[in-house]
Order: structure tokens, then C-alpha cells, then sequence
């Protein structure tokens, strides 16, 4: 039986009067890459952020359902969101490497949550930017401002700082989006790596990266999941007719 990480169950949301999520329901696979495409607005961001809350930081959500994670209900009031937000960690479209050096930048939050001794706290500064394929780039200028680095090395700055954590699920939200070609695949090749050891769920507008990286594709449209099945079987053989149409038209 197929181990599940996140088990979403009939999830509505709304921010205001807004309707942006309609009755969502999916798993996603343990230690496995699950993509999601679609039209913009479609609501993929938007199911990306209910799986850690971050919805919760702005306007005037509502939200029915549920989101297992490890069989528990995470949108439970009585799960801690900082707990969540340790296990479920996010990196957005553009990098956001906070105005301090590359060290601190990844052990800000080891730093907030843990109490760590300098040593072990350096030993997995250096076992995160090892595991995020940039310690060879960067071993030399630890002290560096983060902001000084490339934007591809910024973004994979942010998932050693996401990495350092141990989460059990990264979320990208079009990671590569404000990437060039080096630099997009420099992060597909991460991204195939990482999910040896971390579930990982990525909202993409490139159907090829989707194709490229990911073990499960699902198609939203208008707020409905309308298809969700393995990448080969999503893209060779698609069983509704309004993913084929997605499928030509976004050829």
C-alpha cells in the first residue's frame, strides 16, 4: 500500500466572498514529487498554502475540510502552526533570502527553534547548504550578505534554510519562475534528488517540468481538482476532456 505524507479531504475555501477552492479532495504520495498546473488563478498557490497555513497571514480566509498530516488534522486550531510550519516548510517564486549572511540565513530558523550548540549548529548550517547543492559555491564566503549572491543561488539558499529545518514536506510554489535555463535546472536536479528523503509538492506553469520531475500531475481549473493520476499515465493518457484541452492549448 502506497504510504501517503498529506491526505486532503473534501477541502472548501474562500477568502471573503471569493470562492477559490471547491471540495478538493487528493493524497499526496510519501517521498515522491506531486505537480500541479493549470490556468492562473486556478487556485494552485492557494491549495499550496493551506498544507502549512500561511493563508492565515492575509485577508479574510475561511476554510472546511481536512488536511492529514500523519494522520493528524492540521487545520485542527489545536495543531501549533509553528509546529506545522517546521514539518511543512515553503519557497516561493522569487527567492527571499533575508538581509543577513549566508550562514544566518540558514540557521535563522534553527535559531528560533531550537537550542543548539555552536557546533552542531554549524554542522547542519554546512549539512543543509551540502544537501541544497550549494555549499561547494558558497563554503568560502559564509559571512557573505546572502543578497549578494546570483538569484538561482538565492533560491537555493532559501531551500538549505527550508532544508535545515528537517521538514517532511517542502512546498514550491514555481520555484524556477524568475530563473534562467542554468538556473531552473540546477533546481529540477535538487528537486529530483530531494525527494529521496522529503515529500515535495511544486505548483508549476511549465508542463514539461512537471513532466521532467514530478511522480504525480494534477490539473486544476477554476478551483476544482479535475484530474490527478501518475505524470506518464496524467500525460499520455488524460481521462477528462478539459485536461486534453489544457494539454493542446498549453503546448
Amino acid at each position: 500500500m502506497e504510504h501517503i505524507t498529506l491526505s486532503i479531504k473534501n477541502l472548501d475555501f474562500h477568502y471573503g466572498k471569493l470562492h477559490v477552492l471547491k471540495d478538493i479532495s487528493l493524497n499526496i504520495p510519501h517521498k515522491q514529487v506531486t505537480a500541479f498546473i493549470g490556468y492562473s488563478g486556478s487556485g494552485k498557490s492557494t491549495l499550496l498554502r493551506t498544507f502549512n497555513r500561511i493563508y492565515e497571514l492575509s485577508g479574510n480566509p475561511r476554510i472546511a475540510g481536512e488536511i492529514l498530516l500523519d494522520g493528524q488534522d492540521i487545520l485542527s486550531k489545536k495543531y501549533p502552526v509553528d509546529t506545522l510550519r517546521q514539518k511543512v516548510g515553503m519557497v516561493f517564486q522569487r527567492p527571499t533570502p533575508f538581509p543577513m549572511s549566508i550562514f544566518e540565513n540558514v540557521a535563522f530558523g534553527l535559531r528560533l527553534h531550537h537550542a543548539m550548540e555552536p557546533s552542531d549548529l554549524e554542522e547542519r548550517v554546512m549539512w543543509a547548504l551540502n544537501q541544497a547543492a550549494l555549499w561547494d559555491e558558497v563554503k568560502d564566503k559564509l559571512h557573505n550578505s546572502g543578497l549578494g549572491l546570483s538569484i538561482g543561488q538565492q533560491q537555493r539558499l532559501c531551500i538549505a534554510r527550508t532544508i535545515a529545518m528537517k521538514p517532511e514536506v517542502i512546498l514550491l510554489d514555481e520555484p524556477t519562475a524568475s530563473l534562467d535555463p542554468l538556473g531552473t535546472r540546477k533546481i529540477e536536479t535538487l528537486v529530483e534528488e530531494l525527494c529521496k528523503d522529503y515529500t515535495i509538492v511544486i505548483v508549476t506553469h511549465n508542463m514539461k517540468q512537471a513532466q521532467r520531475i514530478s511522480h504525480h500531475t494534477a490539473f486544476m481549473q477554476n478551483g476544482h481538482l479535475v484530474e490527478h493520476a501518475p505524470t506518464d499515465t496524467f500525460f499520455n493518457a488524460p481521462t477528462h476532456e478539459e485536461t486534453k484541452q489544457y494539454l493542446i492549448y498549453s503546448t
